[in-house]
């Protein structure tokens, strides 16, 4: 491993760093983006960037020259630049479970070396895409068939957290490059709604399960795999099928536990191979994309990943000024830390990307929802804000009232893809509605940058009709995308997972872990054991109260 790679440990705390108490006297100036822009008209041009497909404007953000200038100085003396190469050389930096966090190894190209522990991970990731391929393609050609010999229309993945949230994400944003019939199904609740919902419209005989669990001991995926397998073998036994021939015919598992996956009676041939050193919530570009792979082909999943590997050498390699994962990480501290904004919301303007919301909340608060620098203290600064987020023409007619006129302060996110329908030559429509779409994403950030005075006099509100009033100054970021493909739908997650580790790094957390999800599962087996066993008394009274009303009825 190179030199220059430091125990994560050893890093420079950015709480000690002059800068951070510089930031936090800037802070408590008066920021107003309508003055901002009125000092400066060049000042769009000087706070936006591009990489790639990708063009980010953040002119829109509450920050000046000095303020920018003093968060890359920031960056720089908590030694930023070490902790990135650090993340990509398979240096420990997930510290409290002891391992790398190699997420970027899994878009690596194939003539690529990185060496952990003596072994090249780079061989073994690609031998496990040599198998994607090979079962996405024995799906999509219809050589794979079920125990009735009819082969497989339908694909249904079962997972939870990162193993739905991903490949559900990418699945949807990439649908119409899908080139097969094959339709593919996520299924995530614990409580059987989803799962026994869908069954109901499939044939049992042409419908193949996806197992993806890190563990292979998750409740929520299990109890829907057992139901998954019931169902089959109540329509196999019908036709005098085993039990073995389903599990074989039906069944494929993603896991870094072959040895339970054995267990369970998936088939050593349709086990596919995780590793501990990738968190869920970073998997989507391992084996558990396979159900992309089914639905787009493998050429367009390994597009994505090539997308992916672009924005890592872009974070490895840009400076800091023109980085746009150190940049929006930046911000994103600026904003939570020292303006003590705590609310941000994601806002694609694609129908496409309707799932990106919901797997960014999971990537920013599983990964920096802490409370605990890396050296076991407790954190006195605000960290990961409340993220969510919807598509922005739902989101008009929702929540954005509040972002308009409520009392909280929020940062915003919006998305938007520049070209598209620009092959539809015969449905002119359809490019009137996009361009309606892009028309109502920038519109948006200007009303709420500006408030009134975004207005034309001609249409603004009278002072004394104070209930139409629109403050502005809620500060947001534009991302605008040439044009949705794999190449930049892999590009644009990465960017946020970088994102996300830059916000980490200046906090000294752990983006890593989440040992906030393991004492919830470990209450609920108590609980679910007293639930089975009547056994009252174990709990707080609120807790053995529900329980006895649950018993009680029929």
């Amino acid at each position: 491993m190179d030199d220059k790679i430091k125990d994560p440990m050893a890093y420079r705390n950015a709480r000690c760093s002059p800068y951070w108490q510089e930031l936090k006297n800037l802070a408590t100036q008066t920021w107003s983006l309508a003055a901002l822009f009125e000092q400066d008209n060049s000042r769009a041009m000087r706070f936006s960037i591009q990489a790639g497909a990708l063009y980010m404007d953040y002119s829109k953000q509450c920050i000046d020259e000095q303020v920018l200038e003093t968060l890359l100085q920031l960056a720089e003396s908590c030694d930023l630049s070490l902790r990135i190469d650090s993340l990509m050389q398979g240096a420990m930096v997930n510290t409290s479970e002891q391992r790398a966090a190699l997420h970027t190894a899994l878009r690596l190209p194939e003539t690529a070396t990185l060496d952990v522990n003596g072994q090249n991970i780079v061989n073994d990731v690609h031998s496990s895409l040599t198998q994607v391929a090979r079962l996405s393609e024995r799906v999509r050609n219809g050589t794979w068939r079920g125990f009735s010999g009819k082969a497989i229309t339908d694909v249904i993945n079962i997972g939870v957290g990162g193993s739905d949230l991903g490949p559900l994400m990418a699945t949807t944003s990439l649908d119409e490059w899908a080139d097969t019939n094959i339709k593919v199904h996520f299924v995530s609740n614990m409580d059987g709604t989803h799962l026994d919902n869908l069954l109901k419209h499939l044939n049992p005989e042409t419908t193949l399960f996806i197992i993806s669990s890190k563990s292979f001991s998750t409740v929520d995926t299990l109890s829907n795999a057992k139901t998954a397998l019931s169902w089959l073998l109540a329509t196999a036994k019908l036709r005098a099928g085993t039990e073995d021939s389903v599990l074989r015919r039906h069944f494929i598992g993603i896991s870094a536990n072959n040895e339970k996956m054995s267990i369970w009676g998936i088939h050593p041939e349709h086990q596919l191979q995780l590793w501990e050193w990738v968190g869920g919530r970073f998997s989507l570009w391992s084996a558990i994309g396979l159900a992309i792979a089914i639905r787009v082909g493998m050429p367009r999943f390994r597009e994505l990943l090539s997308g992916a590997h672009s924005m890592d050498e872009h974070f490895a390699q840009a400076g800091f000024s023109q980085n746009l994962p150190v940049l929006l990480g930046l911000l994103a501290v600026w904003n939570s830390t020292f303006l003590q904004v705590n609310a941000h919301t994601v806002l694609p303007y694609d129908g496409r990307l309707s799932y990106l919301p919901s797997y960014l909340t999971q990537l920013e608060m599983e990964s920096n929802g802490k409370s605990v620098t890396q050296h076991g203290e407790r954190i006195d600064y605000g960290t990961c804000p409340i993220l969510w987020g919807e598509i922005g023409s739902n989101a008009q007619h929702a929540f954005y009232q509040l972002l308009h006129q409520g009392t909280q302060q929020v940062s915003c996110d919006f998305i938007a893809c520049v070209r598209r329908y620009s092959d539809e030559v015969k449905n002119a429509s359809l490019q009137q509605q996009h361009e309606l779409s892009l028309a109502n994403c920038l519109a948006q950030s200007r009303v709420l940058a500006f408030g009134n005075a975004a207005i034309t006099d001609t249409v603004r509100s009278s002072p004394s009709d104070k209930y139409k009033h629109y403050r502005g100054n809620q500060p947001s970021t534009t991302l605008l995308i040439d044009e949705l493909t794999p190449h930049s739908l892999g590009a644009l997650i990465a960017l946020y997972e970088h994102k996300v580790y830059v916000m980490a790094s200046i906090w000294d957390i752990n983006p890593f872990d989440q040992w906030g999800v393991e004492m919830g599962k470990q209450m609920a087996e108590s609980v679910h054991h007293a639930m089975q066993h009547e056994i009252a008394g174990l709990f707080d009274t609120s807790t053995d109260q529900l329980l006895q009303h649950i018993k009680q009825l029929p």
